[in-house]
């Protein structure tokens, strides 16, 4: 496939298993591209060329892993959405208008937000594209398209999606508690919406998602792909 495209990878001093072992170990474990170099006797320059060039084709490999958002909502999949922070470090070089717009005030970091989707056993069905960390998880949703997808859904989700058609916990009313069948029905969602934290931990082994990403920005996306394909591929999807 390489050669069709102009590249081979003949002539490289690590083979095709190395590279592939090699940008699965950096993403799996976030380590240093430097520290790799010296993992595997070769220049810190010669594994960035490797991680740009075996991300696009392991994606590429994995074409086929899973089903889309839109293909389990057509599918009638009861689904559970939920948000999570991809913490990305302070990156002054990009610029004042990056920072103020990546900074959470929920959670106090530079970050990029992406909405899960996951079924009720926790088998994870899609990740979004990343958003502005600043951004609430509601209207995360809606800048990640997934608003649209999810009209006339069945889904769950917590008190933030109320506005997009989600079941979700009944918020407390001022001036009253709550009523026992109100407190039951929190208590079947909350143990129902259990299973998407479970998705987003076991996603979030991926060291290079959860501990600081710190390669380009504009390549992010791409990585979330990688990583979503590859747990699909893992759970069999």
């Amino acid at each position: 496939m390489l050669e069709s495209r102009g590249q081979s990878l003949l002539g490289y001093r690590l083979g095709l298993r190395q590279q592939v072992e090699l940008t699965l170990i950096l993403a799996r474990h976030n380590i240093s591209q430097a520290l790799a170099a010296d993992m595997c006797g070769v220049s810190q320059p010669t594994v960035s060329r490797i991680w740009r060039r075996m991300v696009p084709l392991l994606t590429h490999v994995l074409a086929m892993s899973g089903i889309s958002l839109s293909q389990a909502v057509a599918q009638g999949s009861l689904l559970l959405v939920d948000g999570t922070p991809i913490p990305t470090g302070n990156r002054p070089a990009a610029g004042r208008q990056v920072e103020k717009a990546n900074y959470s005030g929920k959670h106090h970091a530079q970050c990029l937000n992406v909405q899960v989707a996951a079924t009720t056993d926790a088998t994870l069905v899609a990740v979004s594209d990343p958003v502005p960390g600043s951004r609430h998880d509601s209207a995360a949703l809606s800048l990640c398209g997934w608003d649209t997808i999810l009209t006339g859904a069945d889904w769950i989700a917590d008190t933030a999606y109320t506005a997009h058609g989600a079941l979700t916990p009944i918020k407390k009313t001022p001036g009253r508690d709550r009523l026992e069948w109100e407190k039951d029905f929190n208590r079947a969602v909350s143990s129902t919406r259990a299973a998407i934290e479970h998705t987003i931990a076991t996603l979030k082994k991926w060291k290079i998602l959860s501990t600081g990403y710190r390669h380009r920005l504009a390549e992010l996306p791409s990585i979330i792909t990688l990583i979503t394909k590859l747990e699909l591929y893992r759970t069999g999807w």
